[in-house]
């Protein structure tokens, strides 16, 4: 397997590491050939890892391209939600107090570079928050008030890495990049309560109110206690033994939280981290789908250099996609030159990628939902009226914002839209997915991948009834079991 480290600026990396070559996060991103590239580890060393940012990119499109990336999404995700490091870190706070114990100030902070600290005495500790976090250099603040509490995790770049720990930083590195294996925690199982996220706020929650009844009624005849609970509550989430995520799902929201907690305690979960985390991101999809030659409208992930080249492809209109936009927010239509320049810098300006679509317009796209590699439902959703998409929150009527819907027996989907949909679900894995499918030309096409697809009493449901209610609910008890 070839390794490679990311780091931003290669020309400034100071440490000697044998058989590893060491790329700028640009080629990385942008060069084809890596795109291309099989069975490779990337170690991500780039200076900042925030959401959306090259470092971000870096890992996710690793994980998009099946390359193993070292700190993965979710390693990142987890560092900038200080709550859950908290809650992942009480498992060893007797670790915490008894190795920061002689410490006499009521600040410390703790670096850990490869897993290791240079002072032997924190191995133990550093040990424990790399094996949770895996990322190559962070700090952990730590203050003292009645015990010892973690203040702030930052992740920290090469160059903010004192002199005098250098020459134990390149030790920590030899030791680190020889290894053949790079372990994740384990998980354990759990027994069955089961919590219904909703988000009373939610713009566009995945369950109406009927089908939120439906779900604890049926839950109640097959022997499941189930209660709603809503994002103040992730303090009890550790009482539940299975969580269902039934509102919207986005990296920088409570959902993720919600999903990662779980994850980390063993609690049966519909939908995973992981899904999430490639789901809410197009650019990751586009990379993903195009590396397992499933077809999609001509797709570009566009970043600042390649703009002009963009249109060649595409053509006019084109449709223009935030990479975390869900239910048609922050999807965007140019019609003209102009437009599609003003509307991509203003997008560039948020997000380092983004992506532009062929527009291929159709009466309705197929949405399959898929249970854990299973069809289980099948849709046709139509556009909404004098739209060119399913939802147009610009409606002055709120009965006019979204599209009609049908919904359909799974043996009446075409065989080759059903085919398509259970390829693309295994780029994610198991869960609860919807994939979204046009047919153009008689040629189907994949539009999106859905972690948190839409289960509403009267769409949904249409044609299978309790079933589709019924199928979720076993898919937790195959967990548990």
């Amino acid at each position: 397997m070839q390794k490679y480290i990311v780091v931003n600026q290669p020309e400034k990396w100071n440490f000697s590491i044998e058989n590893i070559t060491v790329i700028s996060s640009q080629d990385y991103l942008t060069n084809p050939k890596f795109s291309v590239l099989k069975k490779a580890r990337i170690f991500n060393l780039c200076k900042e890892y925030n959401y959306q940012s090259k470092g971000y990119y870096v890992s996710l499109l690793a994980e998009a391209r099946g390359h193993l990336a070292i700190p993965t999404v979710k390693n990142i995700v987890d560092l900038k939600t200080l709550k859950l490091v908290r809650i992942v870190s009480d498992e060893f706070d007797d670790i915490i107090q008894q190795s920061l114990k002689n410490i006499k100030s009521r600040e410390f902070t703790l670096s850990i570079y490869f897993g290791q600290n240079v002072a032997q005495k924190y191995k133990e500790l550093s040990t424990l928050f790399y094996k949770h976090f895996q990322v190559p250099f962070f700090r952990v603040k730590f203050n003292f008030n009645t015990k010892w509490n973690i203040q702030s995790v930052k992740v920290i770049s090469e160059s903010e890495i004192p002199q005098e720990h250098l020459e134990s930083v390149q030790e920590f590195a030899n030791q680190y990049f020889s290894k053949k294996r790079y372990d994740s925690p384990k998980l354990t199982k759990s027994e069955f309560d089961l919590a219904i996220l909703v988000n009373p706020n939610d713009p566009a929650p995945p369950s109406n109110p009927k089908a939120l009844k439906k779900f604890i009624e049926i839950a109640e005849k097959m022997n499941i206690y189930a209660e709603i609970i809503e994002p103040k509550d992730l303090s009890r989430l550790s009482s539940f033994d299975a969580l269902f995520i039934r509102q919207s799902t986005e990296v920088n929201n409570e959902a993720y939280a919600f999903s990662r907690k779980a994850q980390q305690e063993g609690i049966a979960i519909i939908d995973y981290p992981d899904a999430i985390l490639k789901c809410c991101n197009k650019v990751y999809m586009a990379e993903a789908l195009q590396n397992a030659n499933i077809k999609t409208p001509k797709t570009v992930i566009v970043h600042k250099d390649n703009l002009n080249q963009v249109l060649e492809l595409t053509g006019l209109p084109c449709v223009l996609k935030a990479p975390d936009s869900t239910f048609s927010f922050g999807v965007k239509k140019a019609k003209t030159n102009e437009e599609f320049f003003e509307l991509a810098n203003a997008m560039l300006k948020e997000s380092d990628l983004i992506i532009a679509q062929e527009f291929c317009p159709s009466d309705y796209d197929w949405r399959i939902g898929i249970l854990d590699g299973k069809p289980f439902f099948a849709c046709k959703y139509y556009m909404a009226k004098g739209h060119w998409q399913i939802y147009n929150w610009k409606a002055k009527k709120k009965t006019e914002q979204d599209g009609d819907a049908d919904c359909l027996p799974i043996d009446a989907v075409p065989k080759k839209v059903l085919k398509m949909a259970l390829k693309s679900a295994k780029l994610i894995g198991d869960g609860l997915l919807g994939i979204d499918i046009k047919v153009v030309n008689e040629k189907p096409m994949v539009i999106e991948i859905n972690d948190n697809p839409n289960i509403d009493f009267g769409v949904e449901d249409g044609y299978y009834g309790d079933l589709v209610y019924t199928e979720i609910l076993t898919a937790f008890k195959n967990r548990l079991d």
